[in-house]
């Protein structure tokens, strides 16, 4: 598993964000060194995701819908990546033929195990790593 480049610019623009104030794309990617294309995409995901709303005018805009004690890295994480998985087993719905009723996989039982280690671990409210 690998998180993917935009991920990590999303990571970036929450952190330069507040729920208080909107802050413009152009000033966050001088900061982050981010080019202005991918961060608009990149706002609009976490926008449709919930993170984050615009504002409109000449003090407009991008802010949080919610302040960073309530956001983690796996908000971010889960609205950017496609497939949040460690592997296609994780997927809730996913049938695998390794692993049905009175045969459990191991392998598939490790996997769980290593995913809920990354969504615990990536659980850290945002307050709390950035300060």
């Amino acid at each position: 598993m690998l998180i993917n480049r935009e991920t990590d610019y999303a990571f970036r623009l929450v952190r330069n964000l507040s729920p208080d104030k909107p802050k413009s794309i152009s000033t966050i990617v001088d900061i982050e060194h981010i080019t202005s294309p991918i961060a608009y995409k990149v706002a609009r995901k976490l926008e449709k995701g919930g993170l984050l709303k615009s504002v409109r005018g000449n003090a407009g805009g991008y802010m949080l819908t919610r302040g960073l004690d309530q956001i983690t890295l796996y908000d971010v994480f889960v609205i950017m990546e496609n497939d949040p998985y460690v592997n296609l087993c994780m997927k809730e719905g996913h049938v695998c033929p390794n692993n049905v009723a009175g045969n459990q996989c191991k392998i598939h039982y490790e996997l769980r195990r290593i995913q809920e280690v990354l969504k615990k671990e990536m659980s850290t409210p945002l307050s709390e790593i950035l300060d």
